[in-house]
């Protein structure tokens, strides 16, 4: 039997719609917002994601899928969304748009990870991006959207932590003081965090390894070398958020794995899980970096596996199921087939889930079949109700049966 690859899952048609019900509610906030849905390639040119992501970062050293392709590209199923969106954004021309542009996604991503809990090597993302704007404020509210979606779904315990990397004028100043504190251990590092200290030391403080992260202990922050304008744009996003209500924490640990970001990032840190749900910031240089004109952006993403796993065990009251056929049309001889199955598109046409046999079921396997899937009504038709245009319709619930006139809108009527 050929089985599914590492790291994949299958998500059965039993809890898609769980699925279902948290993407509609998060792209109903996103939408509230002013958010768009846009949809990229699952693969694009490599260079667009050591450019984007960065070459010293774990997910393009370590975790990409690249292949070449029959064409001799290389070619890296993407790993992360925001790359791709600044991507389309500066290849359609779209900084033409109304100003700040906003879209969102819900997309598979692809990393070659350690498969553990709630981490697999495809994985879904919903994420936010807004482009064109510098300011304080939208940092702030992106951070109430992100928040709005915790507060919608009913999970509960969950921490806001922000901090501030600066600009490139601050990390200059700063990794001269943090590459001065690595150095003395610098060959008690693990191989990775020595290639990364000449080029990029800021990514040794984004080490998974226990040794490096003990050897990172009383390391300088970046709070302490934030230029003037990051710290008043900083500044100001704590006391809007203050202001609106929303408690955050400061954690000059943040650093996050992608090399784009600059200025704000946060994280909301599920504290039972003691993992992040979602995560972003801000990436002023990135759409220069790819080509673009000089281009303010921030946004966020959110794994839905995770996402999902938290909700189930916070909502396990929630009414949340799967639909059930409102009426089960059963029938008995071929006349009878035939007029259930006309009479079953027509309400299918009106909007109602309705079911009938397409298999061949005898009437009392049909009445079974009924009651497992969890058929509100059943509609039985047979001669005598071809011939007086009546029919018995009983509420699988109550157990209560009545005939009713053998049309669709008298069906729809008493369903």
């Amino acid at each position: 039997m050929i089985q599914k690859p590492k790291g994949t899952k299958d998500i059965l048609q039993t809890e898609s719609y769980k699925w279902q019900y948290v993407e509609n509610i998060i792209s109903k906030i996103l939408e509230n917002y002013g958010y768009k849905e846009i949809r990229t390639p699952v693969f694009e040119n490599t260079e667009l994601f050591q450019r984007g992501v960065g070459d010293t970062t774990d997910v393009v050293q370590k975790e990409m899928y690249t292949f070449e392709d029959k064409g001799g590209r290389s070619i890296t199923l993407r790993p992360e969304g925001t790359a791709g969106v600044v991507r389309a954004y500066i290849e359609n021309g779209m900084s033409s748009m109304p100003s700040p542009v906003k879209v969102w996604y819900n997309m598979a991503m692809y990393r070659y990870e350690n498969v553990q809990k709630g981490r697999l090597r495809e994985f879904h993302q919903i994420g936010a991006e807004v482009l064109g704007s510098g300011s304080y404020l939208v940092d702030v509210e992106t951070i109430m959207m992100a928040n709005d979606i915790f507060e919608k779904l009913n999970i509960p315990n969950i921490e806001l932590n922000i901090n501030s990397i600066g600009c490139p004028k601050c990390r200059e100043e700063y990794q001269k003081a943090l590459k001065e504190f690595i150095r003395p251990n610098l060959e008690q590092y693990c191989d990775t965090c020595k290639s990364r200290f000449e080029r990029n030391p800021m990514r040794i403080l984004d080490c998974k390894e226990k040794k490096c992260k003990e050897l990172n202990h009383g390391a300088p922050i970046i709070l302490d070398y934030l230029c003037e304008e990051c710290k008043t744009h900083f500044e100001s996003v704590k006391q809007m958020l203050t202001s609106v209500g929303i408690e955050y924490k400061i954690d000059p640990e943040i650093v996050r794995g992608l090399d784009y970001y600059t200025k704000t990032v946060f994280e909301f840190i599920s504290k039972n899980e003691g993992y992040a749900v979602l995560a972003g910031g801000r990436y002023d240089g990135l759409v220069k970096e790819l080509g673009g004109q000089d281009t303010p952006a921030l946004g966020f993403a959110m794994g839905l596996e995770r996402l999902i796993e938290i909700f189930e065990k916070y909502n396990t009251n929630n009414i949340i199921s799967a639909k059930k056929p409102q009426i089960y049309v059963a029938q008995i001889g071929e006349e009878a087939n035939k007029y259930a199955t006309k009479l079953v598109h027509e309400l299918r046409q009106a909007g109602v889930y309705a079911e009938k046999d397409i298999t061949g079921k005898s009437i009392n396997a049909q009445f079974k079949y009924a009651n497992k899937i969890g058929a509100k009504y059943v509609l039985t038709i047979g001669d005598n109700e071809l011939e007086s245009k009546e029919a018995e319709i009983k509420n699988m619930e109550t157990g209560e049966q009545k005939h009713i006139l053998l049309d669709a809108c008298n069906i729809i009527d008493n369903i």
